[in-house]
Parts: structure tokens; sequence; C-alpha cells
């Protein structure tokens, strides 16, 4: 399995970037539960 990264991605110019950034956003959307791991980590919170 190749796993898809936006820290291994070599991009060639900004949009690629832009692209693979709101991507994995995106994803991250419908994942609120690694919202809530990150703020965790951090100790905020959401008020």
């Amino acid at each position: 399995m190749v796993k898809r990264d936006i820290g291994n991605l070599a991009a060639a110019d900004l949009s690629q970037i832009t692209r693979a950034v709101k991507r994995r956003l995106k994803k991250i959307q419908y994942r609120p539960d690694l919202v809530d791991g990150c703020l965790t980590g951090t100790g905020l919170a959401l008020s």
C-alpha cells in the first residue's frame, strides 16, 4: 500500500501543493475525531 501524505509530496508548483492541502483538509472535515485528538494533544479546547 502506498501512503499518500502531504509530507511526501514532491510538487512541481504551488498549485499542486494547494490541491493536495485542500484535498486533505476536505477529508479531515469528515473525521472530527482527528480534530478532537489534535486539540486534546495541545491542551486547547473548543468553546
